[in-house]
């Protein structure tokens, strides 16, 4: 092994990275940690020295998931449009990190990092929901109905399930369908 392969300026970082495009190309258990060290141009066990196990990597990109995703959501400044938009968009320019957030047998959900972002994007999403509760209605039901319809969206969206996929405007599309289903626009 070369030198460089034992000196790394940002392990953490690059086997992250390396996870990533794994999970971009191979779905989020489709790769070995001894892929991901090949990938990242480190030893063999630096990976497993890092983060433990796959289930570790898996959580480190969840927590980090969440919290580009929590970012992404803050970003539509409580507009519930806009952040339902904005999760689809998320979903769409990170796939990678969306195919591991919402699968919680994949990671540790009880890690503080991954649990602490994930609750901050939940928080923005109870929060743009509630401006969506018709009359008061129950706020968790009108958080589950957004959150399905946004998540479902996002999932038909990337599987190309939807004509609209291959050559629609994905925010255009998805904002549409979000106000429809709760404006009841037509």
């Amino acid at each position: 092994m070369s030198q460089s392969s034992y000196h790394h300026g940002n392990l953490r970082r690059a086997v992250l990275d390396a996870a990533l495009e794994a999970i971009g190309e191979s779905g989020p258990s489709g790769w070995s940690l001894r892929e991901l060290a090949r990938r990242a141009g480190v030893s063999h066990a630096a990976p497993a020295h890092h983060f433990g196990d796959k289930t570790g990597v898996l959580t480190a990109v969840a927590a980090e998931g969440f919290a580009l995703f929590a970012d992404s959501l803050e970003r539509a400044e409580g507009d519930p449009y806009g952040a339902g938009v904005a999760y689809v968009r998320f979903a769409v320019d990170h796939r990678a990190y969306f195919e591991v957030m919402f699968r919680p047998e994949l990671y540790r959900m009880d890690d503080p990092e991954a649990a602490a972002a994930r609750d901050r994007a939940g928080a923005v999403l109870a929060a743009s929901a509630r401006k969506l509760a018709p009359g008061g209605g129950s706020e968790r039901v009108t958080t589950l109905a957004a959150w399905s319809v946004a998540h479902g969206f996002a999932a038909l969206w990337l599987n190309g399930a939807l004509p609209e996929s291959a050559e629609g405007n994905v925010e255009e599309v998805a904002r549409s369908v979000l106000e429809l289903v709760f404006r009841g626009d037509g």
